[in-house]
């Protein structure tokens, strides 16, 4: 389990995850959702200072207003994208950018990230000189604020990395879309030997759908083949999936377990803070209606797709591509990307934009 979160809320967590009916949270989460986030005002104050480190003509290219359709164009592939990139800022700029990477991560999920920026050097190795680890693009959407009740957001992104980051009324915070990807997922010599960027996201459910009797494993597995990407791919809105998999409720207490330590690989990416609160949604939606879906193999080496899927949310795993060594992940949420359900809020509350 990722490192980054406390062992009491990951015992509480797993506590609920394994109760037998819905759990309801009710005013308590409410009262959760309206407190000022740690993580909101950290962020703004690292993104303040990048911002303040820009020469004038850096500085204009990293900022835009919040309601530019740029905030929701977003990739995962190499392709043009606009924002400064980590290349042609100075070193104390870098500096910068980076603690405001740390500042939207927890330690385990920063060094994920700067994984899959090491990536790109071994990929250059492999596939020539557009490989580039320097083609990471910083965005600023509106004016950061800790105290403003304009809301702002930021994004870091490139090949395999796109952190989106929306922050509402000082407080709230949103994080998704968030795609990690690994190309190579097992890194098989040179200097990076052996570097497995999400290695616990795989090993994880395998061990899950490996746990799982004949007749669970037919209710989870919802197609022979793997699909061939991330069924969610580069959309800026995504709806409900449709229901796919085996719901935790079917599941045995040692298999529910399994699916604890394999969500909380993705929530330790998160701020001890953000986490916390999406634990809170969870289990506020209903624990035993998050359903494991999977398709392909189950061998090391197969080409192998799984989802988690709660009512509010859906986390995709594909690993099929070179010879299914090429991992892409995501979070994405049904009412939540780049802030939704949080904007909605505000504005009915008479909230303003930038």
């Amino acid at each position: 389990m990722g490192d980054a979160l406390p062992r009491r809320a990951r015992l509480a967590y797993a506590a609920a995850l394994l109760a037998a009916g819905p759990l309801v949270l009710g005013g308590a989460a409410l009262a959760a959702r309206a407190q000022r986030l740690r993580a909101a005002s950290t962020m703004a104050e690292a993104a303040s200072r990048f911002l303040d480190s820009l020469p004038a003509g850096q500085r204009q290219s990293a900022v835009f207003r919040f309601d530019d359709a740029e905030r929701e164009d977003w990739g995962f592939v190499p392709r043009s994208r606009k924002g400064v990139p980590l290349g042609e800022i100075d070193a104390r700029s870098r500096e910068l950018a980076m603690a405001l990477v740390r500042s939207g991560l927890s330690e385990a999920g920063y060094r994920r990230a700067q994984d899959v920026i090491r990536l790109e050097s071994v990929l250059r190795e492999i596939q020539g000189s557009f490989r580039d680890p320097a083609l990471y693009y910083f965005s600023i959407f509106g004016e950061p604020s800790d105290s403003s009740t304009s809301p702002w957001g930021w994004r870091l992104e490139g090949h395999h990395l796109s952190l989106n980051y929306t922050v509402v009324d000082g407080a709230g915070v949103a994080h998704t879309p968030s795609f990690f990807g690994a190309n190579p997922a097992t890194v098989r010599s040179g200097p990076l030997a052996g570097l497995r960027a999400l290695g616990p996201e795989e090993d994880l459910a395998r061990e899950l759908v490996r746990s799982l009797d004949p007749a669970q494993r037919k209710r989870a597995t919802f197609a022979a083949a793997a699909p061939s990407e991330i069924v969610t791919g580069d959309d800026r809105r995504v709806d409900l999936l449709a229901p796919a998999g085996i719901p935790a409720r079917e599941l045995k207490e040692p298999q529910r377990a399994i699916l604890v330590r394999l969500l909380d690989e993705y929530l330790a990416r998160m701020p001890e803070d953000v986490a916390a609160l999406r634990r809170a949604s969870i289990v506020r939606d209903g624990i035993p209606d998050v359903a494991f879906a999977w398709a392909g193999g189950v061998e090391p080496g197969q080409p192998h797709y799984y989802r988690i899927q709660g009512p509010s949310f859906v986390v995709e795993y594909d690993n099929t591509q070179n010879g299914a060594n090429h991992v892409h992940t995501v979070w994405r949420d049904f009412h939540g990307d780049f802030g939704r359900d949080l904007l909605k809020e505000h504005y009915a509350a008479g909230g303003h934009g930038s």
